[in-house]
């Protein structure tokens, strides 16, 4: 099985950056797509960014240009880079990856707080 590991969230000001890397536990091969989505208490996850396998990407709304989804050399990472941070980004976010036999994983989920 594989895993998904999240990491780089944490406590940031209103205005500041952060980088989120999700690594995989092995190759996962025939990905189709990966995406980071996030969920905040109450409401459903959300996605927040994606890109498939031939390298386009997408964007929610309010986030985009502040949010940059990109994948590692070996597309065994995804990462998101987040700048300009807002209070609303604050949730829990997750990556996930889905592959062309259709399965798919999610990574545990790391904590963004953007707070004064």
């Amino acid at each position: 099985q594989v895993q998904l590991v999240e990491s780089g969230g944490g406590l940031v000001q209103p205005g500041g950056s952060l980088r989120l890397s999700c690594t995989f536990s092995r190759t996962i091969f025939g990905i189709s797509t990966m995406g980071w989505y996030r969920q905040t208490p109450g409401k459903e996850r959300e996605l927040v960014a994606g890109i498939i396998s031939g390298g386009s990407t997408n964007y929610a709304d309010a986030v985009k240009g502040r949010f940059t989804i990109s994948r590692g050399n070996a597309k065994n990472a995804v990462y998101l880079q987040m700048i300009n941070l807002k209070v609303e980004d604050t949730a829990v976010y997750y990556c996930y990856v889905a592959d062309v036999y259709a399965s798919g994983y999610w990574g545990q989920g790391t904590q963004v707080t953007v707070s004064s």
